[in-house]
C-alpha cells in the first residue's frame, strides 16, 4: 500500500512538472520576435456581443508572409471591435482594416529591445524553474509524510527521491533548452 502511495506522489509530481515546461513553452510563444505569430493576439479579450470573449474564438488567423498576421473575423459585424482590442493593447502594433480583414506589420526589433525580451524570456525561464522545484518540494514533504506514518521504509523513501531529483533536473534542462531556443530565435536578425 505504502510503495503504491510512494509511486503515486512520485507520478503526481512527474506530471505536475511536465504541466510547468508546458506552460512555460507556451508562455514563451507569447514573447513577440518581430515574426507575425497568432499566439500574441489569440488569448487577448475583445468585447463583442456585449461580453468579453478570446479572439480566438471570434476570427481565424494567417501569416502571409513572415512579418505580417492577418486576423479575419468570423462575423464581419466585429472587426472594429477586434481592431479597438488590438490598439488597446500592448502590442506597439497598428492594425490596418480594410473591413473584412484586419492586418498586422510586424517591424523588425531594435537590438535594445531585443536584449529586453531575452532579459523577459530568461525571467520567464526562472520562474518555471520555481515551479518545478516547488514541485519537488511538495512531493518531499508528501513522501516523509509517508514515511512518518510508518509502514514504508527509509529506502524506498530515499529512492523517491533520487527519482524526484532527477525528474526535476530533467524538466529544468527542457526549460533552459525551451529558453536557449527562443533566445536564439530574439536574437536572429
Amino acid at each position: 500500500m505504502s510503495e503504491e502511495m510512494i509511486q503515486m506522489i512520485v507520478d503526481d509530481a512527474g506530471e505536475k512538472m511536465v504541466g510547468a515546461v508546458a506552460h512555460a513553452r507556451k508562455e514563451f510563444s507569447g514573447v513577440r520576435t518581430g515574426r507575425a505569430n497568432s499566439s500574441l493576439v489569440e488569448k487577448m479579450k475583445v468585447e463583442a456581443y456585449g461580453v468579453e470573449m478570446t479572439m480566438q474564438e471570434l476570427a481565424s488567423f494567417s501569416v502571409p508572409e513572415a512579418r505580417q498576421l492577418l486576423i479575419t473575423a468570423h462575423d464581419p459585424q466585429n472587426v472594429t471591435a477586434i481592431e479597438r482590442a488590438i490598439q488597446h493593447s500592448d502590442l506597439g502594433l497598428s492594425p490596418s482594416n480594410d473591413g473584412k480583414v484586419i492586418r498586422l506589420v510586424f517591424p523588425p526589433l531594435t537590438e535594445e529591445r531585443r536584449r529586453d525580451l531575452v532579459r523577459v524570456v530568461n525571467n520567464m525561464a526562472e520562474e518555471a524553474k520555481n515551479r518545478v522545484r516547488g514541485v519537488r518540494r511538495a512531493a518531499r514533504k508528501d513522501l516523509d509524510d509517508v514515511e512518518a506514518d510508518g509502514g514504508v521504509s527509509q529506502d524506498d523513501v530515499r529512492a523517491a527521491e533520487e527519482v524526484l531529483d532527477k525528474l526535476t533536473h530533467t524538466h529544468e534542462a527542457a526549460i533552459e533548452a525551451a529558453r536557449d531556443a527562443k533566445e536564439t530565435e530574439l536574437l536572429e536578425v
